[in-house]
């Protein structure tokens, strides 16, 4: 199982997000602090304590915890459920609060064993477009700390396709994100998600996206990159040295079970899809009434079948077909055979060893191709 802890706060909202997250409040840090260990110790009961490969703390920003609230809900994950001897444990963090090598060295002595930072641009000027709270240098000595605290296995989020960005001031991203030498890098194409101050930017002509054709080099040019640096490419937006792949990530992309906890956590345990409360005090009550996981929504079994080939879709394995026969009882390539002769043709996807696979000109189309094919 995947165990997925959201941690809700952050120093302020960036312009582009639209997470459940919210300005640090230390009254409602207490409230989460208080409120977790009882949602931690309820499943650790209900699943019969459940064995765990990876933990993930994401966010907001889950390295504003402080170390009062760490010490009350780190060590109850071990109490509660059973920890994999080589169990992956990420923890996110923004460059502005992931300094403090003391806090980084707390967090690597109860287990942490990989950070992900989220440096989105290595540009100062990007990163005031975005509303994040750190700049260039902020990042470079977030990633020494890690370094000098035991992290072996650190990887950076990035994001391209940024309002006035181009290809070459991608690549110097890029270029100054290889320099540091992470293990993993996630590279996001910005998304205006409707109601964040990026979005009404973008509405009112304040700020003008890169054309297509201009994202389309970045992404794929910026792809050949990083291979050639020895990253391998093995989601649409994932890119690891070798055996560095995020397993908590690709666990999703495989379709196993995931428990979620925190504010606005979703599960999928059983074929069970359950999402808590997003806001912090009603989640607090929920937790405290022991009411965890309740009104959850078996899948049918097309949702099922549909979150497989989206997902398998997105990882550069693929879809494998013998699978989704096996499940449905359908050829995939001839339910839609025309599509995937004329996908064939274009070079967006190729048939190897039993799967179907997205090249990285698919990947930039995904969406489109997804919306056609048949399943």
């Amino acid at each position: 199982m995947l165990l997925y802890i959201h941690v809700p706060f952050c120093r302020s909202k960036c312009r582009y997000c639209a997470f459940v997250s919210r300005p640090l409040d230390m009254a409602e840090v207490e409230v989460y602090a208080t409120a977790l260990p009882l949602e931690i110790r309820h499943f650790g009961k209900k699943l019969g304590r459940p064995k765990v490969e990876t933990i993930y703390f994401g966010g907001g920003t889950p390295t504003l915890l402080p170390p009062w609230a760490l010490s009350r809900v780190l060590p109850e994950i071990a109490r509660h459920f059973d920890l994999h001897p080589a169990v992956e444990w990420t923890f996110e963090g923004n460059p502005d609060s992931a300094l403090d090598q003391q806090y980084l060295s707390i967090l690597a002595g109860a287990g942490v064993n990989r950070l992900s930072l989220g440096v989105q641009s290595f540009s100062d000027a990007m990163l005031k477009v975005l509303g994040r709270p750190h700049d260039a240098r902020t990042a470079q000595l977030a990633f020494e700390a890690a370094r000098k605290a035991g992290f072996a296995n650190i990887s950076l989020d990035l994001i391209w396709g940024l309002p006035g960005q181009r290809e070459a001031s991608w690549m110097e991203d890029l270029k100054a994100a290889v320099r540091l030498r992470p293990e993993h890098l996630s590279c996001y194409g910005l998304t205006l998600e409707p109601g964040t101050p990026l979005a009404a930017s973008a509405e009112a002509g304040e700020l003008e996206l890169p054309a297509d054709g201009e994202q389309g080099r970045m992404y794929v040019h910026g792809a050949e990159f990083l291979e050639e640096q020895g990253y391998v490419q093995y989601e649409i937006s994932n890119y690891a040295r070798m055996g560095f792949q995020s397993r908590h990530n690709s666990g999703y992309w495989e379709g196993r079970d995931y428990l979620g906890l925190g504010p606005g956590a979703v599960s999928t345990v059983g074929g069970v899809r359950h999402e808590n409360p997003r806001d912090v005090r009603d989640w607090a009550v929920m937790a405290k009434a022991g009411r965890c996981g309740v009104g959850g929504v078996a899948l049918t079994r097309e949702e099922r079948i549909r979150e497989l080939v989206m997902l398998s879709l997105r990882t550069a394995k693929g879809l494998r077909l013998g699978l989704y026969k096996r499940l449905t009882g359908v050829d995939f390539l001839k339910e839609n055979e025309a599509l995937i002769t004329a996908l064939r043709q274009k070079e967006l996807v190729r048939l190897s060893a039993g799967h179907l696979r997205l090249t990285k000109n698919g990947f930039l189309v995904s969406n489109l191709i997804l919306e056609r094919l048949r399943f």
